[in-house]
This record gives C-alpha cells, structure tokens and sequence, in this order.
C-alpha cells in the first residue's frame, strides 16, 4: 500500500503549501480503512507514512517529471512547495525512504511461500488533470498486470471474475491503469497486479475492504486449484 501516508517529514514542513486536504486529495484517500484489514489474511504486508505528495512509492527513483517520484505538483496540478527542493533534501527522501521500501519489497520476493503480490490502491471516480483519462468516470475496480508482462493473463481473467461477483459495478483490466513502477519492476521477481478501487460513494470504505478480502481469498483459490 505505497500511498496510504499522510506524513510530511518535519524538515520539510516550512516548505510544503498543502493543507492537509489537499495532501489526502493527493494521496490514495480511504486506502487505510480499506485495506488494513487485509493485514489479517496475507503473508506479507507493506505500507508507508509519508505521504504521496512528498514521496511516490510507485516511481522510479530517477523519475523527476513534475508527477515523479519527487513531485513538483500533486496529481490535480497543485504546486507543493514554495522553493523547489535542494538535491539533499531529494536525495535523503530517497535514500531513507525509497530505497529500504523497494528492497523490502524484493526480499519478499524471495520468499517460496508468495504466491501473488497486489499494489493496493484506490483511485478518484473522475480522472484528474494529470492522468491517463482527464474528467473520465472510472470503474469501482481496475485490475492491472502491465498488460500480461507482470501476471499472467489466466489469473487476471480469475481475479476479474472474482471481483465482479463482490462489487456490484464495473471490473476492468489495464483500463485505466495497467501497473505503475511497482508492478513493472517488482513483476520481474514475482507475479504482481495492480489494484485500483474507485473512491465514488456506491459503498462504504468497510464495505469494500470486506469485497476485496472476499473477492482475493475466492481468487487465490481458484488460482491454486489451476495450478
């Protein structure tokens, strides 16, 4: 869960514009009352405080577009800071929070007992300025797998049945997120997915945290079953 956070670093507060609404805004919004739960039912879980519009999980830390891993701007094109930030400050973002992130995430990997990761998120109903799709309504869930490179298709097409027996709207598949970083480069260790839930009012942050839960246990059965 990479955007959950909400936390700016203290050394960074003087400089940062948002009020905390906006950094809600910006970040993956309900994804805690969502997805905590599933602490419960897996294996591995891996989330962050800082909040996405100080530092993007799911970017490559090379990437300083103005929606990079550093952002310039939050997804709805606010500017975040009132100076642009020094290199140092870039580079300790990266190496204390990133970096450990990301290689936590690879030592996961090795273990013999994962079966699938998801990269869990949740996704505004209409798409912001900066995004795939601009004013666009959005499904309740986007399934994503780098358009077959980081899961196979078989299990997507498992995955997507699954969910459209939980949520009572539409399911697709790479429409409009087919993977971010995460899943491009972690999906070379072990199979990911991308999970986006619409935040649109059609239920209750519990009562889609308990859809998910529903819909991955059903999945990751009848994927073991296949196997």
């Amino acid at each position: 869960m990479p955007h959950g956070g909400l936390v700016v670093p203290d050394s960074l507060k003087a400089n940062c514009k948002l009020s905390i609404d906006q950094i809600v805004e910006d970040g993956d919004e309900y994804a805690l009352e969502i997805y905590s739960p599933l602490k419960n039912e897996v294996s591995a879980f891996i989330s962050t405080d800082i909040a996405r519009a100080v530092l993007d999980m799911n970017r490559a830390a090379d990437d300083i577009r103005k929606d990079g891993v550093v952002k310039t701007h939050t997804c709805w094109d606010v500017p975040i800071w009132r100076n642009p930030l020094d290199k140092s400050d870039i580079q300790w973002l990266l190496e204390n929070f990133h970096a450990p992130y990301h290689q936590q995430l690879s030592e996961y990997a090795k273990c013999s007992d994962l079966l699938l990761a998801i990269d869990c998120h949740t996704m505004a109903a209409f798409g912001p300025p900066i995004g795939p799709d601009p004013g666009s309504e959005r499904p309740q869930v986007c399934l994503g797998n780098r358009s077959g490179k980081s899961c196979p298709d078989e299990w997507m097409n498992i995955l997507q049945f699954a969910f459209q027996q939980q949520f009572p709207g539409e399911v697709t598949v790479n429409q409009p997120f087919s993977g971010g970083y995460i899943t491009e480069f972690h999906g070379a260790e072990m199979p990911w997915i991308q999970l986006e839930l619409s935040r649109g009012d059609f239920a209750t942050p519990q009562q889609k945290s308990e859809w998910v839960v529903n819909a991955l246990t059903s999945a990751v059965h009848a994927i073991i079953k296949q196997q």
